[in-house]
């Protein structure tokens, strides 16, 4: 067994082509027909969730998995819904349920957020990945794996 024969495991640096899709076979990502990625088994470029399925895979080797929600994006949380009064949108913002905005978070950082409904008082912004709740179709095929050089 050479360096380049190891399966998926920890310490191992994985490089291949993947597809997600939802139940009804609509692609949410991939990158088939590009070069692979790599990724470096537990660097958290993956949702363990969808990292533990490609353990024991090996070069060559394409599998289809179904992931659940609680293995995948989690489940719809209801404290992931605010309720903004409608003034914090500007008033030549139009507003249109599934729009998604950006928000400023306490870090600093940017938020995603969906409204879902609005009113003339409140708007309700869904602050749950977009694919919560979701089954996830993770499709796979592993061109190399290697050990990781670790630091």
């Amino acid at each position: 067994m050479t360096a380049i024969d190891v399966p998926v495991s920890e310490g191992t640096r994985v490089f291949l082509n993947f597809s997600v899709s939802l139940e009804d076979g609509s692609e949410v990502d991939t990158n088939f027909g590009g070069d692979p990625v790599d990724f470096v088994v537990g660097d958290g470029s993956l949702l363990p969730g969808f990292e533990r399925r490609l353990f024991g895979m090996s070069a060559g080797e394409r599998q289809m998995f179904t992931v659940p929600p609680e293995d995948a994006f989690g489940q719809p949380n209801d404290n992931n819904l605010q309720y903004l009064p409608r003034q914090q949108f500007d008033d030549d913002t139009e507003l249109e349920i599934g729009l998604v905005y950006s928000f400023a978070d306490a870090g600093g950082g940017e938020l995603p957020g969906m409204i879902i409904a609005f009113d003339e008082e409140e708007v309700t912004v869904d602050f749950n990945h977009p694919l919560a709740g979701r089954t996830i179709l993770f499709d796979v095929l592993i061109h190399r794996v290697e050990a990781a050089e670790l630091h």
